[in-house]
């Protein structure tokens, strides 16, 4: 098994929890120096608050513990919505891993694409994009 598999598998058992706690089903991991950092699931239901994605929920799990983000990965087995991208871009995650795209609002839709855009210079290079 390969480590981005690794880390995905991760994610799934992350979803898992979530579905089973009645979210919508998202785990995500963020790793660096092949150290998870930071993890979390999917809590906009339960925290009755649309920011506490599973992607935004990790990267304050990973800062919170005092880690840099800056040249992390991050693993979700959904792609990244915008505003997930948003803060990936803010925080200059290197790579974004994910298994499943989630349309119209995902970040690397080409109308719409916060993730994958090198229009914005404030925000240096986007990630690398991996889909598996």
């Amino acid at each position: 098994m390969s480590g981005h598999h690794k880390y995905m598998e991760r994610c799934l058992e992350l979803a898992a929890m979530a579905k089973a706690a009645g979210e919508s089903p998202v785990g995500s991991v963020i790793v660096k120096d092949g150290l998870i950092i930071g993890e979390a699931i999917e809590q906009s239901k339960t925290l009755k608050d649309i920011t506490r994605h599973a992607e935004v929920m990790a990267i304050l799990d990973a800062i919170g513990k005092g880690y840099q983000l800056a040249g992390a990965t991050l693993y979700s087995n959904v792609e990244p919505c915008m505003l997930c991208s948003y803060v990936i871009r803010h925080h200059r995650i290197a790579t974004v891993v994910f298994s499943k795209a989630c349309g119209e609002l995902g970040g690397t839709n080409p109308k719409f694409n916060l993730l994958t855009t090198n229009e914005l210079a404030s925000w240096g290079d986007a990630p690398e994009v991996i889909v598996l």
